[in-house]
């Protein structure tokens, strides 16, 4: 009877263990994957950013020749 209360007893701490060892995996991934999010997310503001500026410039350039042509 002792030895089937001890098979038991390591049987339900093996298996505690193994829930916390799953755990902090999952909030592993679940801390990289927010990282990955917000680099991505990031990246893509900077870019959209980026081109927005260029083409407003371009668009400026462009009326600013055509002022100029008007002018003379």
């Amino acid at each position: 009877m002792k030895l089937s209360t001890l098979a038991m007893t390591i049987i339900a701490l093996s298996t505690l263990s193994a829930c916390a060892e799953l755990k902090d995996a999952g909030r592993q991934i679940g801390a990289t994957t927010k990282e990955v999010t917000t680099d991505i997310g990031h990246a893509s503001r900077d870019a959209t950013r980026a081109i927005g500026h260029a083409s407003r410039d371009a668009v400026n350039s462009v009326k600013n020749d055509l002022s100029e042509d008007d002018t003379l």
